[in-house]
């Protein structure tokens, strides 16, 4: 065989390959869309009231005994202690409770079982943190009501600086790479711009001054290449990780007056921060239980490409860490409580708190993972009132998107959940809600379970790896 004949053999040995690659690609995601088709939306019900129901409405530390809630067409319409009216279904809340749904402020989604697990868990709200293509996708069949989901919105990838490498991660290499990406995600359909830790000076200013022109808002996961107040500025919406302040801002010290300075800037320039503690707790989880914390059953919700990967490796550093620095589990636990304190610290200076636990990392499970987060609140010392507006109205004085949830009152978006006691003296009756309701489509008790048993040890594996990969290639 001459050597033309070999080249060609080879274009079309490669042409085969690939095309057998593509096809398999399509199989592996078409099969995993199908196995998600029980959150396609069926049917809709537009109008209806529940009857005789505890309104918890969250515009006040109060309850609304006996009342009536008219809904339709996905929006509350009226709120009475008696609503009547002639030919619309009606539904039985009588000695029920019924709340705003939850928002996570700080996820990292990874597929569309998680979509029905944090419904199952009353969570009507996310807020995803790692924006790659499959999550724009996502967030069109969302908007266009195919299926059943939280409101969903997203950040862009996450850009940090030339030096800060990780596959991860968006390298900016100077102003003008950073003032184009600004541009380009903003037309792709992000809600907003993440920035991420290596980011230096001279490139976040050009994307705070292009995020300003083009009216697109930051999150910032804080860069240690900025002081930490330099984050306190338009526009960024919110700043995240209360373990970056004990890191940046105290530099691993208790001090009280750095602390001091950095909170009033907070409740001065009414930017919001999402304490995360839920995750930075999963760490003293790892070291305290080591093995037996992988069977545990809540390990079956996370996703399994993640939980081999992402989970696997802090399993490793931590459980490595704790053979040769045996007191590496006594600083963590240290400082988490260090975290309760500045949030309670914050709470009362009036900062802006939001309730984001980075669901979808570690071992922080969608869904329950809110839960978690919203103990701690309340083991820092925030009332069961003031936990619960960490994730219901605060998250609707961030973003415009959010406006119209947070609150049960007339006109604002069915975004509900349903309980069997008041969460305003329990709070932990959030967990397993009786009823959620998202844009005014009302799931029962059998739904969600559905929903949260179709989540539990799903075989996504190459799915998800190849949604990551597109995520990777094309960010």
């Amino acid at each position: 065989m001459n050597i033309n004949k070999l080249i060609k053999a080879s274009g079309y040995g490669l042409v085969g390959l690939l095309l057998i690659i593509s096809i398999a690609i399509i199989l592996i995601l078409c099969w995993d869309s199908k196995q998600t088709s029980y959150l396609k939306v069926q049917g809709m019900v537009d109008t209806y009231i529940i009857k005789n129901v505890n309104i918890v409405p969250m515009t006040s530390d109060t309850i609304l005994s006996n009342h009536d809630i008219l809904i339709k067409q996905g929006i509350i319409s009226k709120i009475a202690p008696d609503i009547f009216a002639k030919n619309i279904k009606q539904i039985d809340g009588t000695d029920k409770f019924l709340a705003p749904g939850l928002a996570d402020m700080h996820v990292h989604v990874w597929d569309n079982y998680e979509l029905g697990l944090y419904i199952s868990k009353g969570v009507t709200t996310l807020r995803n943190m790692w924006g790659m293509p499959f999550h724009l996708r996502m967030k069109k069949r969302i908007q266009e009501n195919t299926i059943y989901a939280p409101i969903f919105l997203t950040a862009s990838p996450k850009l940090t600086g030339p030096d800060d490498e990780g596959i991860d991660k968006k390298q900016v290499k100077d102003a003008r790479e950073g003032k184009y990406l600004i541009g380009k995600y903003q037309k792709q359909g992000y809600d907003y711009i993440k920035t991420y830790s290596g980011l230096p000076s001279d490139i976040f200013d050009t994307i705070k001054d292009e995020a300003l022109l083009q009216n697109i808002s930051l999150v910032s996961h804080p860069s240690f290449e900025v002081p930490y107040e330099y984050h306190l500025s338009k526009p960024i919406k919110t700043i995240e990780h209360t373990e970056d302040i004990v890191q940046q801002v105290l530099k691993f010290k208790d001090d009280s007056l750095m602390l001091q300075k950095t909170i009033e800037k907070y409740a001065q320039t009414k930017i919001g921060h999402t304490p995360t503690l839920t995750v930075f707790h999963k760490i003293s989880e790892i070291i305290e239980k080591d093995s037996n914390l992988l069977s545990e059953d809540k390990i079956g919700y996370i996703n399994p490409a993640f939980l081999a990967i992402g989970s696997q490796e802090d399993y490793n550093r931590w459980t490595s860490t704790k053979v040769y620095d045996s007191l590496v589990g006594e600083r963590i636990l240290k400082q988490h409580q260090q975290h309760l304190k500045i949030v309670k610290k914050m709470n009362d200076a009036g900062v802006l708190l939001l309730a984001g636990t980075d669901s979808g990392i570690s071992y922080t499970v969608p869904g329950f993972g809110i839960h978690e987060e919203l103990k701690f609140y309340t083991e820092a010392g925030l009332s069961n009132f003031e936990a619960l507006k960490t994730a219901t109205v605060n998250p609707s004085l961030v973003h415009q998107k959010l406006s119209r949830t947070g609150t049960v009152e007339a006109d604002k978006l069915a975004n509900l959940v349903v309980t069997k006691e008041n969460p305003l003296t329990n709070i932990r009756t959030l967990k397993n809600p009786e009823m959620v309701i998202i844009k005014g489509q009302l799931l029962d008790k059998n739904q969600l379970g559905e929903f949260s048993e179709k989540a539990y040890y799903r075989s996504n594996y190459w799915a998800t790896i190849i949604r990551l990969a597109e995520g990777i290639l094309f960010k």
